[in-house]
């Protein structure tokens, strides 16, 4: 079975999008047909000590995490303000370090409802010059899993029924379940892979390295809708660890206009052009805090989304 196949099946339960909406996912496969490991890169039932595994992966770009909870929280993107933080030869477990001690002091808001709704807007990275409407997308998802929604510019709102909580949809889950997951991560990096690695939660490739099966295990819980600030330290403090990063000695831009730290990890070969590829990671240099991520291949961005608002609300369509 190929992986489109696989692809298909998994979202069979969704309606199917147009154009416009399938542009973000279209990136998204892509890069899933083009790591290999994400075609299955889903999470199995298996539980941590009180809580269930669950899975991140779904057909829309990444966007960013959205740290704090309850109605009204969030904003519009403002460009930061260059920080005094000097990041060229700047090492990308020490910078990684120092975003978990900053990001484990900030508080987290009241945790949404199960009937409330993850809002987003996001830009793709890099922006479909043809389809420039695309750079906009809206998208909406419930705490339980039980529906998401989306809107293109103008377009009506649409609206799909969803069952993803306690295996109802095969392997995804809810962003309930998935916060209920880094509440209980460790603090400690260590003792945080040591956890992902006795749970094996992604199946492990014999063709992966110890450190790449580690990446991926940390990567798809970086991509949760909503996360606990002590979560996203955890997984900082556990991505330290891993070998392969590299800081960008200096801001970067992104389609959403702001500038932010990269973060670079996952290096390997794209398998069909040979040319060195890897994820990049885009974090606020003022709150450490990620606000998306992109996938570069050979030198160019080929796919990707960057955060433009974010926020929970109380129905599909609201954004504040």
């Amino acid at each position: 079975m190929d992986e489109m196949t696989e692809l298909r099946e998994l979202r069979a339960h969704v309606s199917a999008p147009d154009r416009g909406r399938l542009a973000p996912g279209r990136a998204r496969l892509t890069e899933a047909a083009r790591a290999g490991q994400w075609r299955r890169a889903l999470w199995r039932r298996r539980e941590f000590a009180i809580v269930a595994v669950v899975a991140a992966v779904t057909a829309v770009a990444v966007t960013a995490s959205l740290l704090v909870g309850g109605k009204g929280t969030g904003g519009t993107v403002q460009p930061a303000a260059t920080p005094g933080v000097r990041y060229k030869g700047v090492s990308a477990a020490e910078f990684l370090r120092q975003a978990a001690d900053a990001v484990q002091t900030q508080p987290d808001g009241a945790v949404p409802t199960p009937k409330q709704w993850i809002y987003t807007k996001s830009a793709q990275e890099p922006l479909d010059k043809d389809h420039p409407e695309t750079g906009g997308l809206e998208n909406w998802i419930r705490y339980d899993g039980s529906a998401s929604a989306f809107r293109l510019g103008d377009r009506p709102l649409e609206v799909t029924k969803m069952n993803l909580e306690n295996g109802g949809a095969g392997d995804d889950r809810s962003p309930r379940e998935m916060y209920r997951v880094l509440t209980a991560l460790p603090a400690d990096g260590r003792a945080t892979l040591k956890a992902l690695r006795a749970q094996n939660a992604i199946a492990d490739s014999e063709e992966d390295s110890q450190a790449r099966s580690d990446y991926i295990e940390i990567s798809v819980l970086m991509s949760a809708d909503v996360m606990p600030a002590k979560g996203l330290a955890s997984l900082y403090r556990a991505l330290a660890l891993v070998p392969g990063g590299k800081v960008t000695g200096h801001l970067v831009d992104t389609t959403a206009g702001r500038r932010v730290i990269a973060l670079d990890y996952g290096h390997k070969r794209d398998p069909l052009t040979g040319k060195p590829m890897y994820d990049q990671w885009l974090i606020d240099p003022q709150t450490y805090l990620l606000v998306g991520r992109r996938t570069i291949v050979g030198g160019k961005t080929v796919n990707g989304s960057s955060l433009i608002r974010t926020a929970v609300v109380d129905k599909a369509g609201e954004t504040r």
